[in-house]
């Protein structure tokens, strides 16, 4: 008979690469497993420091004894709720810690760790390294890595509890302002600032729920379970706040053929904006709900598995605690990192289901909700309020219902929304003239003072969107300034000068050349053989811009850079060489169609010294078809030029009264 053989399973210290130093990636995920710690430790406060080179942490929990360190603390997947009550001893909490590997996260961010622990007043402590633990692992040497001990001198704790100092903190962990690691572990956990007997501070400051920085954002709120009314009261002090709900939080669970009901507590809020769940001050996007279990935070964000299809997602903001997902008798569901759950448990799946069924509710009820109030908005927006009140009475109620059909779009943004009460404005008031219009053939006598109110609104109507073409304009003018005071280069202004050459004269519009005009010059250019015609000088010579005008004038436009000063004579001989060229393509079309020479320049030529060199040199330009604009007198004729029309008109009519209000009157929101 064989004898049978021995088999052995070995743990390699390597596993720490995977459970510890490459688990985690920020200060506050590490960090919150520390506090974690404290917390099933009994402590009442804990202090965190954060230095240029260094993280403190320090609480005034139980401590370690020798024997707790070894046999607990340095025992990696110690398992407390097997072997220990589930619920704190002086404290009664429930217990956060079950896998026994979270003290491994503090070798994400640094390379020494040391520990200093004082239990029934006897002081213990030790280092460790990762340099080391990784050199035990290469060279293979028996044994479990044994940290380095600390002497009684070596130590600074004097009383009950336990210090952690983070040294030699990796190149990867940004040292963050107290600020932000106290916004972000405020997010992580929800006993942090609501148990009187825990006080977690960050450079002796302690943090409190309002650190959060969410609960001024909440337009909207429902919420579940016993004690939720905090929330509201927590809302109550935002000018947002507009509506709560209490909901029942309760799921039902099929455990062992079993149904079992589970409590679910926390709140499901939307906010005014999207933008407004952008915290770019700690950069992270509060679009989502987080799942606490315990008071910690389990899943980052149950909203990605939950596929509910509406605009208002973009508006979500939650946090439910679910403490079934670790029950004491049913498996560990969490995952190595703590801030996941594993997806495929039916616990899990129960939790999503019953988030998906009230985001359905929410749904209908945030439609409602923000449809009235958009539209009441819209109605108090003085413009639309005026136009309304001018209105004829039955175009004034079908005017109403567009106001309502929009306030039920999506649009994030105010102003957005603003742009399409304007063009539904001038489209409704559009078909209002076309159907007096109609009306024409049945001008009389009797029926004048009727057409002349109709010839007066369309008078209205044009200057309402010649305003709006002004305007248009003027933020385009504006933007050229932009760019000059930049000093941008000249194939930036080149390219926004082609797009709008109103600005160098009112009269030279792209919209006056025509296609066929276009290929036809081009064409007639093409047909020709550059190399006998011009010489070499010319033929590199390129154009900034160059258009041919519907009269037939060839105009040349030159740009320089902003911050240049010129040469006239330099100048002259660049751009009449680029003249000639262009002269001797048209001559060789047998035409005789003229060319002018637009040079947009920065700073004043070298000779413009004085009044009179300027307007000498500007006569010798101008024999030969060339002129000198600077940059900010372009901008400025631009500005005067178009911003006149704005100033001399004093009569207004309906529609242009409600475009130009509307202009100056977005609804401002937090």
């Amino acid at each position: 008979m064989n004898t049978p053989k021995n088999y052995q399973m070995t743990i390699n210290l390597n596993v720490l690469n995977h459970l510890g130093i490459n688990l985690y990636s920020n200060i506050p995920a590490v960090l919150s497993e520390v506090v974690a710690n404290s917390w099933d430790a009994d402590a009442t406060n804990v202090n965190i420091e954060i230095g240029t080179e260094r993280i403190t942490i320090t609480d005034d929990g139980h401590g370690m004894t020798y024997e707790d360190i070894n046999d607990k603390y340095l025992e990696i997947g110690y398992e407390r709720r097997t072997h220990e009550p589930v619920k704190t001893k002086e404290f009664n909490r429930d217990v956060m810690g079950r896998k026994g590997i979270g003290k491994l996260s503090l070798f994400s961010i640094a390379k020494i760790v040391k520990v200093e622990t004082l239990k029934d007043g006897s002081p213990n402590g030790f280092v460790m390294s990762t340099d080391e633990i990784e050199e035990h692992i290469k060279e293979g040497k028996p044994g479990p890595y044994e940290p380095t001990p600390l002497s009684e001198s070596e130590m600074v704790i004097d009383s009950k509890g336990t210090r952690i100092v983070l040294t030699e903190l990796k190149k990867r962990v940004t040292i963050v302002h107290p600020d932000y690691v106290k916004k972000r572990l405020a997010r992580r956990f929800s006993i942090i600032g609501a148990e009187e007997n825990f006080t977690v501070s960050v450079d002796g400051t302690p943090i409190s729920i309002t650190d959060r920085d969410y609960f001024h954002k909440l337009q909207y709120l429902w919420h579940y379970g016993d004690k939720s009314e905090q929330y509201v009261e927590l809302c109550n002090n935002s000018e947002n706040f507009e509506h709560e709900e209490k909901r029942e939080g309760l799921i039902q669970y099929e455990h062992n053929t079993q149904d079992k009901t589970y409590p679910v507590k926390g709140w499901i809020g939307t906010v005014t904006t999207p933008s407004a769940l952008t915290d770019k001050d700690v950069n992270e996007n509060l679009n989502k709900i987080v799942i606490m279990v315990r008071g910690k935070l389990a899943q980052e964000d149950i909203l990605e598995d939950i596929r509910e299809a509406g605009f208002y997602n973009k508006y979500l903001i939650g946090e439910i605690h679910a403490d079934f997902l670790d029950d004491d008798e049913l498996l560990d569901i969490s995952t190595s990192n703590r801030q996941e759950i594993m997806k495929d448990d039916p616990r899990y799946i129960a939790l999503r289901d019953w988030i998906k069924s009230e985001l359905s509710h929410i749904r209908v009820t945030w439609d409602d909700l923000r449809t009235l109030q958009i539209n009441e908005e819209a109605q108090q927006i003085p413009a639309i309020k005026e136009w309304l009140h001018e209105l004829p009475p039955p175009k004034r109620e079908q005017a109403k219902v567009i106001i309502d059909k929009i306030a039920g779009l999506d649009i994030d943004e105010p102003k957005d929304r603003i742009v399409i009460y304007k063009h539904t404005a001038l489209a409704f008031e559009n078909l209002l003239y076309k159907r007096s219009l109609d009306q024409l053939d049945k001008i009389s006598t009797e029926t004048l003072p009727t057409f002349l109110e109709i010839i007066g609104n369309f008078d209205d109507f044009e200057a309402t969107l010649y305003y709006q073409i002004i305007q248009e304009r003027l933020e385009i003018i504006s933007a050229l300034r932009d760019k000059v005071e930049g000093n941008s280069v000249e194939r930036t202004i080149q390219k926004f000068l082609y797009e709008h050459l109103w600005l160098l004269d009112p009269s030279w519009d792209r919209a006056t050349e025509t296609p066929y005009m276009e290929q036809s010059v081009q064409k007639e250019f093409e047909d020709l053989d550059a190399k006998e015609i011009l010489t070499d000088p010319e033929l590199n010579g390129r154009y900034d811009i160059k258009y041919k005008m519907t009269a037939g004038k060839h105009v040349i436009v030159e740009l320089k850079r902003a911050n240049r000063t010129l040469d006239h004579y330099d100048l002259l001989r660049q751009v009449e060489k680029y003249g000639e060229a262009l002269r001797k393509l048209i001559r060789a079309t047998e035409k005789n169609e003229p060319v002018e020479i637009v040079c947009l320049v920065g700073k004043p030529l070298k000779q413009w010294e004085d009044a009179e060199q300027r307007e000498r040199s500007k006569r010798t330009m101008e024999q030969q078809n060339v002129r000198v604009v600077l940059y900010d007198e372009l901008i400025e004729d631009a500005y005067r030029t178009y911003n006149s029309f704005l100033e001399l008109r004093h009569e207004y009519g309906r529609v242009y009264r409600l475009i130009r209000n509307l202009e100056i009157e977005v609804p401002e929101v937090d």
